[in-house]
This record gives C-alpha cells, sequence and structure tokens, in this order.
C-alpha cells in the first residue's frame, strides 16, 4: 500500500501537472471504485484544479467551488500519467481523470477491487475523510509521546492505526521499528522515555529519508514505480536476507494479509517473536531465540 513518503512523491507530481488544468471528464470503467452519490460527477467537468493535498493515504483533488476528489489507494492501486485521451487497460484500469493537458489513469493489480473515490463538496465534508492521526514529520516529542501511549498497543498495531499516527503502514512501521532498535511486539505504555524518544526520532529520519530518496528516484519523472517492497530497505519484506546491521537473518511475523518483518539481534536481544500459527503448530519444537533456529536448521540439514 502507498504510505506517507509515497503519498507526498505522487502530490508533489500531481500538483507540478495539473494545478489550474481543467477536467473535462471522468471515464469510471469499474463503477464500484466511486463509493458516494453527491456531489455527482459531472458537476466536476469543466472545473479547475486548485491543489492537491495528503490526508492520511488518501490524495485530495480540489477543485474550483469546494468540490473534491478523495481517492484512496489501498494495497494495489496505482497512478499512471498519459497522453490526453489515453485508452483504459481492460484488465487494469479503474478509471481515467480527462484534463486538458493530460490524462490520470488509475490501475489496481489483483483481482480484488478495494482503492476508492469519493466525490465531496465542502471542506467539513473533506475534514470527515481524514484519519485524525498524528504528522510525525512535525510534532513534538511531547505530542508524539502522549499519542503513543494513549492506548496499550503493539508498537506495530500503534504505527499502523491511522487513528494514532499519519500515513504509516505495513512497511515504513517495519523501518522505523528497526532504525528504533525496538520490538515491534512491546507494549506502548511500557517503554520508558529513552524508549520512546528514539521511536520518534527513528520516525521522522525514516519518513524524511523515503520522501528524499522517493524524490530522488522520480526527478522529473511521473512515479510509476511505486511499491512496498524496495531493495534498500533495512527488514520490510527481506524475510531470511541478512540485516544490514548486524548480518542476523530477518525473522517475520505472518497474520492475515499481511507478515511483519524484523531482525531479533538489533531489536529482541537475539529471541524470537512467536508467528502465532507456527508456534501453535510446533509447540515445544518452536526455537526461541536465533541460536535455538541455527541448530534446527543444522539438524535438519544432517538428516
Amino acid at each position: 500500500m502507498p504510505e506517507l513518503p509515497d503519498i507526498i512523491v505522487y502530490v508533489t507530481h500531481l500538483e507540478a501537472r495539473l494545478r489550474g488544468a481543467r477536467l473535462e471528464g471522468v471515464r469510471l470503467a469499474n463503477p464500484f471504485l466511486l463509493r458516494s452519490v453527491e456531489p455527482k460527477l459531472a458537476e466536476f467537468a469543466g472545473q479547475r484544479i486548485v491543489g492537491f493535498s495528503r490526508l492520511g493515504k488518501r490524495i485530495a483533488f480540489e477543485f474550483e467551488g469546494e468540490l473534491f476528489f478523495v481517492l484512496h489507494l489501498m494495497i494495489a492501486g496505482r497512478l499512471h500519467w498519459k497522453e490526453r485521451g489515453a485508452p483504459l487497460h481492460k484488465k487494469l484500469a479503474l478509471c481515467a481523470f480527462d484534463f486538458d493537458v493530460g490524462t490520470l489513469v488509475l490501475t489496481e493489480a489483483g483481482s480484488k477491487r478495494r482503492a476508492s473515490l469519493h466525490a465531496v463538496r465542502g471542506r467539513a465534508a473533506l475534514a470527515a475523510h481524514d484519519p485524525g492521526g498524528l504528522d510525525v514529520l512535525t510534532a513534538s516529542f511531547e505530542a508524539f509521546d502522549e499519542r503513543l501511549r494513549a492506548e496499550n498497543h503493539t508498537l506495530k498495531r500503534a504505527l499502523t492505526d491511522p487513528s494514532l499516527f499519519d500515513g504509516i503502514g505495513n512497511a515504513y512501521s517495519d523501518e522505523i521499528l528497526h532504525r528504533a532498535r525496538l520490538s515491534p511486539l512491546a507494549l506502548t505504555q511500557r517503554l520508558d522515555r529513552s524508549e520512546s524518544e528514539r521511536l520518534h526520532a527513528a520516525a521522522r529520519e525514516t519518513l524524511a529519508t523515503w520522501i528524499r530518496r522517493l524524490t530522488e528516484q522520480a526527478g522529473n519523472r511521473f512515479p510509476e514505480k511505486v511499491t512496498a517492497f524496495r531493495t534498500d530497505m533495512a527488514v520490510h519484506g527481506r524475510h531470511g536476507e541478512p540485516c544490514p546491521d548486524c548480518g542476523a537473518p530477518v525473522q517475520r511475523i505472518a497474520y492475515a494479509d499481511n507478515e511483519c518483518n524484523y531482525c531479533a539481534r538489533c531489536q529482541n536481544e537475539g529471541r524470537l517473536l512467536a508467528d502465532r500459527a507456527l508456534s501453535r503448530l510446533l509447540k515445544d519444537d518452536w526455537p526461541r531465540t536465533l541460536d535455538e533456529l541455527e541448530a534446527a536448521k543444522r539438524r535438519r540439514s544432517a538428516t
């Protein structure tokens, strides 16, 4: 799912190409994309773009007359800048926004259609789409710490809760926790002040670093390579590969449609975090430490 750094880069490029452009119309290839009934899409035709902004992981298109589109890309939604009137790919395209200067195409890979588009009138209605998370890039440590300890959750859950923190998802939470040297399953209300300070600094540094990297990678080209898995990430999506800091194999906890990646040595004193499904299956055979894991691997290879 595109997260804060990706959305910021999208917004930057949309501003550069479309501020002041006039919308000619919207072509819906999949009617289920549109999740609102008022105002009608026809009201947007002929209106000029005033600007773009970010609401968590959503992109807000602002038009004249306080009309807005709120686009949530979800996991597999991606934007593409095309020539004016570009045709739509039958399998992937969800819609096209036709402007007088070019066409913005929304695609979504996979069979599940999760991306959403809301047409909105007025700033009060727009604000209702803001999840309310704290912007860690601008928040003071005191504001961050207060929000973090508001409820007792694991750090992984707290960082990815859009009502607590703004724009952080599965990928960047893994990177933040690795930089902070904190376990994803540590509880928010059990952190001491130094650990909370470390997490705050890591969140700001990680997000700022990736905004800079993605901006540099895109250059003047519209960002096409938006992905949650990048080879220069420290742990996210790198299960079994060496941690860039200590060389220990990156571990994972699998759950639902996602997984959490971490370094047991850097983040949990060498102890493995139990994967619920596997630990129930293996019971007493579940390795508790990296040393036990390596010993188990040697036993398997010997047989």
